[in-house]
């Protein structure tokens, strides 16, 4: 299952430079999540300052 951004995100694009397949984009209000491209490796996640990212 896909990793989610929640409304918590700050756009801070550290989710997007560590996602290695670029499955995260920048949307109006945070950045996004493409879950047909997203390989749940929790990178993303990983990066995150203000852990706003969580399992879908």
């Amino acid at each position: 299952m896909a990793y989610k951004i929640t409304d918590d995100c700050i756009k801070c694009g550290a989710c997007a430079a560590a996602c290695p397949v670029e499955a995260i984009s920048e949307g109006d209000d945070k950045f996004e999540i493409d879950a047909d491209k997203c390989i749940d490796c929790g990178s993303c996640a990983d990066g995150c300052p203000v852990e706003c990212i969580t399992e879908g």
